[in-house]
């Protein structure tokens, strides 16, 4: 199986874990702006390429898969994913398995606002959001909700420029100053997270990882603990019905007064992931089926022990110049 990993940057314990379950059975093919992105040196092939919004970005995917034989396509960034769910088809042309959701829920996916009133709409429990402080301003004198807030960009990701906002005047400020930020219900529950794999063929969810967040960071959880809780996989299944996935994602909760909010979805690996695989929950075996025109042998989901421990931290990589070697289309 050759799998093209796009925007590959630090996600090195990620292409490991390929290596561990697949070894030469997979040859793993990377993409990055920056030919000093660590992940590349941890694949059997890597290339620098243009910005994603470079328009000569995706013809030159498209030929780095016909020339390294893809069978499997993914991005690890955010704002790629719309990308490669627009361009399915080309790929799907080439026989290529394309591990991103469909165009539509791409787009819910990268928009927290309106992928809140779509799940609204759907009769999915998810955090208040509000679009502008204006309509936050209506809701707040009906009583619907309450000071403190928490802002947060409407795209993005990492959590950049998320924070709690505690007076009206503050708020009125910042999101006026800001219109791109959108107002949130304060959530004082426990935050978790959620590591579902969908089967590329059936269209189900065949595992499902929880874990509980004991430390964040900017870009997300670096210290997390699993459990299991079968209204959590329920609710889980039912948030999947609504929308369209295909291979890995991540969904962040809330467990707030008894019931489960859905935060917002990121639908390609989850940088916390490395938690599910280290407790048995085996991603790149799922995708190496899925590219052969199975689906995994079993069903995955709540198959792991509890309190099992993830506590994240730092490498480097250490090359002298001359050692990077990152192919160029054309050279």
């Amino acid at each position: 199986m050759n799998v093209l990993f796009c925007s590959v940057g630090r996600r090195c314990e990620l292409l490991k874990d390929f290596r561990k379950t697949l070894g030469d059975k997979v040859k793993l093919v990377v993409t990055d702006n920056s030919p000093y992105a660590p992940a590349l040196e941890f694949a059997d092939v890597s290339y620098q390429v243009p910005l994603i919004k470079d328009p000569a970005y995706i013809p030159m995917i498209l030929e780095i898969c016909k020339k390294e034989q893809i069978d499997a396509i993914t991005t690890l960034i955010d704002p790629e994913i719309a990308i490669l769910a627009e361009h399915r088809a080309q790929f799907e042309a080439l026989g290529i398995t394309v591990l991103a959701p469909d165009k539509e829920t791409a787009a819910l996916c990268f928009d927290k606002y309106e992928m809140s009133k779509y799940l609204v709409s759907k009769g999915i429990p998810t955090v208040l959001t509000y679009g502008s402080f204006a309509e936050f301003k209506a809701a707040y004198k009906e009583g619907s909700i309450k000071l403190p807030v928490f802002v947060k960009p409407r795209t993005g990701s990492g959590s950049v420029g998320a924070r709690r906002i505690d007076t009206f005047e503050m708020l009125e400020e910042i999101t006026t100053s800001d219109p791109s930020l959108i107002i949130q219900e304060l959530m004082t529950g426990i935050d978790m997270d959620a590591d579902i794999y969908v089967d590329t063929i059936s269209h189900e969810p065949v595992a499902i990882f929880a874990k509980k967040k004991l430390s964040t960071t900017i870009g997300g959880a670096n210290k997390t603990i699993s459990f299991k809780d079968d209204k959590l996989f329920d609710f889980v299944k039912k948030a999947l019905d609504v929308l369209v996935f295909h291979g890995p994602l991540d969904m962040d909760l809330f467990y707030q007064d008894g019931q489960y909010y859905l935060s917002e979805i990121n639908p390609r690996f989850g940088g916390a992931y490395l938690h599910a695989y280290g407790a048995g929950v085996d991603f790149p075996a799922f995708i190496y089926h899925n590219v052969k025109g199975k689906s995994p042998n079993n069903d995955c989901i709540g198959q792991y022990e509890e309190d099992v421990v993830m506590m994240m931290y730092d490498s480097v990589v250490i090359k002298k110049l001359s050692e990077i070697r990152v192919e160029k289309l054309g050279e």
